[in-house]
């Protein structure tokens, strides 16, 4: 099945990520800032990352940066 790691800090906005990706039957993860996600990559191995560009600590393009060091390969 594949996995999405859905990256936001507004909570409204990951649950109804998380409810239609699930849905459509895709098994979803969420982070609320950028360092819980990188640890999700590293951990999870997500086939795809919806990432919100403001997020709190570290922004979606560090978190993007991050990312390609991790996994040449995710989705983004």
């Amino acid at each position: 099945m594949p996995r999405v790691l859905v990256v936001d800090d507004e909570p409204d906005a990951r649950e109804l990520l998380q409810a239609f990706l699930e849905a459509k039957g895709y098994e979803v993860l969420t982070a609320s800032d950028g360092e819980e996600a990188l640890q999700k990559i590293k951990e999870e191995r997500p086939h795809l990352l919806l990432l919100d560009v403001r997020l709190p600590k570290m922004n979606g393009l560090e978190v993007l940066r991050r990312v390609r060091e991790i996994d040449q390969e995710v989705g983004v």
